[in-house]
């Protein structure tokens, strides 16, 4: 299902983007980041899921299983393109640079987006329109109850669908086809600002593409309990008669909760699934290949076992292991989209469920070059056939863990074992610390792994102040972003350097 050859990579979500609206989007900052990657000698860049995020404001959370965040659209770009006027712009506040302030975001940012949505209905050419005409009936299979929920939950004071009332609740046709009228104008703003991403992200990947950048998607494996698709699809989740959930995703005690997790998704019916041909999880991936060139898919464990948790428990605990819908599950999405470049997030207890599902379908996995030294003197030999990470999203920065002299973010080890780690780290590295971020950096990139993968973070050699999330905790995650001019010039040639000694480019 993979061909890659030996390359190299960035981690740097969308929203950690510099830029004077308070979040990454995909305007200058986006085309002068990807500029930065051809200077690196950089051939990927990774992203976080793309969605619109639930109230907590995670990536891995999200209301629709396809729609794409508006808040990631670029104001200056419509600002080009005519739909924003520039001294709408001088309005903006002074935003932090350091980190995303969401609500502060929201306020300043969703009322110019819907002028924009207003003026394009209003003044969009005949060219435009047809553009537009053409994405809607590309996507008329879930824009529709995309938009109703947006609007329905806005009718609802923002109250989870199964608290509505029960005409919305239960999808009544005819109440439906009324909202369809009554809020017409609304409902086509929603699909604008979908638009409006499309063609900016459009516009961004062939630029990437043509630098020589591929991009690295990510996928979920659930989904929101408060989505458009558990509203409009409840026989493919394990809901009862009320459409409540019952029984939510999570995760066994690990390296980073020893009472295990608690995601609050709802579990799927693959019963279900596979009697429609796992039409709706074809729809998903097909859909996001069209924005990215390799998928990474989230928790891929539980396609092959995933961990069950009754939904009344507060923790993981007392979960059970269930078989996922395994082999026949992606023997489906090869015959449906074809032989299509994914990589496997397998860490945890499952992975062994799931390496003969891998091995079949030439699937990589992942290896976080940081949590090697936890009860070992060097890091595990790495095959050719995996994707080398130096952390990502829910490690700390390499900095953070190795310098930090407390274990604040790592729950489940004592000072004690954290110095222990730190140690043997710095006796192979032979280092003193000062510079632990390159000796991992140079580790992965010289590894036999064909691919490798570092969040900027640590090319900056930032510590955990400039995390990104912290698994199992709510609020202070995902707000991270770089100034412009934390990337030195020195840091992008020795970036370079690295990985052509390493055969990278």
């Amino acid at each position: 299902m993979n061909n890659f050859s030996r390359e190299s990579g960035v981690l740097l979500h969308l929203t950690s983007l510099p830029g004077p609206h308070g979040i990454g989007d995909l305007g200058q900052s986006a085309f002068q980041f990807i500029d930065q990657l051809e200077q690196m000698g950089q051939k990927l860049w990774q992203i976080l899921p793309s969605g619109q995020p639930d109230n907590c404001y995670s990536p891995y959370s999200t209301i629709s299983a396809f729609c794409n965040n508006p808040l990631l659209i670029s104001l200056d770009l419509l600002c080009e393109d005519g739909y924003i006027e520039k001294k709408e712009l001088n309005r903006c506040p002074n935003f932090p640079k350091e980190k995303v302030d969401y609500k502060a975001v929201e306020l300043f940012k969703i009322p110019l987006l819907q002028k924009a949505a207003d003026r394009f209905q209003r003044n969009a050419t005949s060219d435009e329109i047809k553009s537009y005409q053409s994405f809607c009936n590309a996507n008329n299979y879930w824009f529709d109850d995309y938009t109703l929920f947006i609007i329905l939950r806005s009718l609802e004071d923002g109250k989870q669908w199964s608290d509505w009332s029960e005409a919305f609740a239960m999808r009544d046709a005819q109440t439906l086809a009324q909202i369809r009228l009554d809020y017409y104008r609304k409902i086509e703003n929603i699909k604008i600002l979908q638009y409006f991403f499309y063609m900016q992200w459009r516009g961004l990947k062939e630029y990437a593409n043509k630098q020589g950048i591929r991009i690295i998607g990510d996928i979920p494996i659930y989904i929101s309990y408060n989505s458009a698709d558990v509203w409009s699809n409840r026989n493919l989740f394990k809901l009862d008669g009320d459409g409540r959930m019952m029984a939510q995703s999570g995760c066994p005690p690990d390296d980073f909760i020893k009472e295990g997790q608690i995601w609050g998704h709802p579990i799927y019916n693959w019963a279900q699934h596979k009697d429609s041909g796992y039409e709706w999880w074809i729809a998903r991936l097909k859909y996001l290949f069209e924005f990215v060139n390799i998928i990474r898919i989230d928790h891929f464990n539980g396609f092959a076992k995933y961990w069950e948790v009754n939904v009344d428990d507060s923790n993981g605990m007392r979960g059970q292991w269930i078989e996922g819908p395994g082999e026949p599950f992606f023997q489906a999405v090869n015959t449906a989209l074809g032989d299509r470049p994914i990589i496997a997030e397998n860490l945890g207890e499952a992975s062994i469920n799931a390496a003969p599902i891998m091995e079949k379908f030439n699937i990589p996995g992942i290896i976080i070059l940081q949590m090697t030294f936890k009860e070992k003197e060097k890091p595990s030999p790495v095959s050719e056939n995996m994707v080398v990470y130096t952390g990502t999203h829910d490690n700390d920065t390499i900095i953070g863990r190795f310098n930090s002299m407390n274990s604040n973010g790592h729950p489940v080890q004592s000072e004690l074992e954290l110095k222990a780690e730190r140690d043997r780290a710095l006796s192979f590295f032979n280092s003193d610390g000062s510079n632990i971020h390159w000796n991992f950096i140079k580790l992965a990139l010289d590894s036999e792994a064909r691919m490798v993968i570092t969040p900027l973070q640590d090319i900056l050699g930032l510590g955990t102040e400039s995390r990104m999330n912290i698994p199992g905790t709510v609020g202070n995650n995902w707000e991270w972003r770089y100034s412009e001019d934390l990337l030195l010039p020195e840091m992008v040639e020795k970036m370079r350097s690295l990985i052509k000694n390493s055969g990278r480019i």
